[in-house]
């Protein structure tokens, strides 16, 4: 199994670590982000109501770790019958790790409280989201691996996929989950692993370039 990344990965990952940290550091209380933090959630407590906030509601129960988990299970499923080997592998690695990564890792390193006042009995720490982590590593994984099937379908996957997420994230503001700079951080967090994986996910460069064989490359 090889590792590949590509130039560009090799700013993004460092910047996501700096996006993380540097998010925790300036959510300190009483700083100005972690009271725009604050600002944004009243806001939209504020001005979503009756059936946009039912909606909402709905949408962050219906994309909780259950929902998610039948998903993974069923895009699981299809990559095998497809006999799609190394994209099942990309998938588990970014599903397991995602989570291994936020829940055992960042949140109990990091041990940012909620904010008060949730819509919904929640427990565990706060930064970085789990949902968002989730999102972006799933959702997005997926737009890669068909993509790489079917090319064509590549914007129209990746403009759905970020329509979704973004409803997630909605909902998880409005349900007081999590604070504003949780998601991002937790998009960081994300993004990285899922960069990673995709890093082993790629074909390597070939090694015998004499032998006049050259493979198509995987490099989304």
């Amino acid at each position: 199994m090889g590792f590949r990344l590509l130039p560009r990965d090799r700013f993004l990952l460092p910047g996501c670590l700096i996006v993380l940290v540097g998010l925790f550091v300036a959510v300190a209380p009483g700083r100005p982000l972690a009271l725009l933090d604050a600002t944004v959630l009243d806001w939209l407590g504020n001005h979503f109501h009756g059936l946009v906030g039912g909606v909402l509601t709905q949408v962050y129960r219906a994309t909780g770790v259950g929902f998610t988990a039948v998903l993974v299970a069923m895009a699981l499923t299809y990559l095998v019958l497809r006999r799609w080997w190394t994209d099942l592998r990309l998938l588990v690695m970014a599903t397991g790790g995602i989570l291994i990564l936020v829940d055992l890792v960042f949140k109990p390193l990091f041990s940012r409280q909620r904010p008060p006042g949730s819509l919904l009995p929640l427990d565990g720490h706060s930064f970085p989201s789990g949902h968002a982590a989730g999102a972006v590593a799933f959702y997005f994984a997926m737009v890669v691996i068909l993509g790489s099937h079917h090319p064509r379908l590549r914007p129209v996957l990746t403009t759905a996929a970020s329509l979704l997420v973004g409803l997630v994230w909605l909902s998880t503001l409005y349900v007081r989950a999590h604070w504003p700079t949780d998601l991002v951080a937790g998009a960081a967090v994300g993004l990285a692993w899922l960069t990673v994986c995709l890093g082993f996910w790629r074909d390597p460069p070939p090694s015998d370039p004499q032998s006049g064989t050259f493979r198509p490359q995987r490099s989304p």
